[in-house]
């Protein structure tokens, strides 16, 4: 089949690779959107180790279930259920998750995948697969507003960092989940302005009232040093920190004022199966809007959306990639 194969830094080809093969209780899914992630970038740029060359990347993906034509979105975490974690309800972090896009399981960014029949949720007639792409990434908002809600009492203010795909689904999650005042911040002109027009939270390029504390909630899904240090001086004392980005791993978070003043700080990664089915549910019943915010390109063209990216030529928070729909396969 062919796939968009990531064969080193800043080098993708478009090209054959092995067929997908379903395992015992597994299915063939034909891919119809796989969404363009920053985790997927950071592979690209040759910052990520758990995603070595030549590998398919991808895994936000809608598409249809070979052989029934059930048209599908796909919670790309693959885990145990018998794990303390998974028996508890947080599977996400089961002791031996996978997901596509790393090693043993290929990406999304190819015609095909093998997925576990658990693992597929049923599409509405009136969710487009673009749409139902956006599943994956907003679910890991949607994941952080619940942990923020259940660790804050009656959280009202909240401020996101990053006008990407997961900053604009966790602002949106944030609405949905019953916090109205919800600002973004997007430094990128383009970027601000195509939001401004889409969605319906404020856009701003700074935080509003810079420097001083004043949200319960902030959600860092850009994750450097620099956000960091925004996220702890616009908490406000009782608040709580949500780290959802993986751009670096050291500095900026302010320990001390943490400490003095009880701010919550919690990592979040991924989503729990009933946060991405929750999530879902949301998109099926018009809960995060009409999702309109998304740019498609085909699968042969990945290695330029890519390459627009990495050169912030796109103002579009997700790039959907396309297989060739005129491709048949067996």
């Amino acid at each position: 089949m062919k796939a968009l194969i990531y064969t080193g830094p800043e080098t993708l080809e478009y090209g054959d690779t092995a067929d997908a093969a379903p395992r015992d209780g597994e299915v063939l899914v034909h891919v119809e959107s796989a969404g363009i992630c920053g985790s997927d970038m950071h592979a690209y740029l040759g910052h990520d180790d758990r995603r070595p060359a030549p590998l398919v990347l991808g895994h936000e993906v809608a598409g249809t279930v070979q052989g029934t034509g059930q048209r599908i979105t796909v919670n790309p975490l693959v885990t145990c259920g018998i794990c303390r974690f998974c028996r508890m309800g947080r599977d996400n972090l089961c002791e031996t998750r996978q997901i596509i896009s790393m090693p043993p399981r290929p990406g999304a960014f190819a015609e095909a995948l093998a997925m576990p029949e658990g693992n597929l949720i049923a599409l509405p007639d009136t969710i487009s697969y673009d749409q139902a792409a956006l599943a994956e990434p907003i679910a890991c908002g949607w994941h952080a507003v619940r942990l923020a809600r259940a660790a804050l009492d009656a959280p009202a203010q909240a401020l996101v960092i990053g006008g990407g795909a997961i900053g604009v689904g966790a602002a949106l999650s944030l609405k949905a989940q019953g916090i109205d005042s919800v600002t973004l911040v997007e430094p990128n002109p383009a970027r601000r302005s195509y939001l401004g027009e889409k969605c319906d939270f404020a856009v701003a390029a700074a935080p509003p009232g810079e420097g001083t504390a004043f949200v319960d909630i902030v959600i860092d899904a850009v994750g450097i040093e620099a956000t960091r240090a925004v996220a702890s001086a616009q908490v406000r004392p009782g608040g709580a920190i949500l780290h959802i980005g993986l751009g670096s791993a050291q500095g900026g978070l302010d320990l001390r004022r943490m400490t003095l003043q009880e701010i919550t700080l919690i990592g979040t990664y991924t989503y729990t199966a009933q946060d991405f089915r929750d999530t879902a549910q949301a998109i099926f019943d018009g809960r995060l809007g009409p999702l309109d915010w998304t740019e498609s390109r085909s699968l042969q063209d990945g290695a330029g959306a890519f390459a627009d990216i990495r050169a912030g030529r796109v103002s579009a928070p997700k790039i959907i990639l396309k297989p060739d729909p005129n491709v048949a396969l067996d």
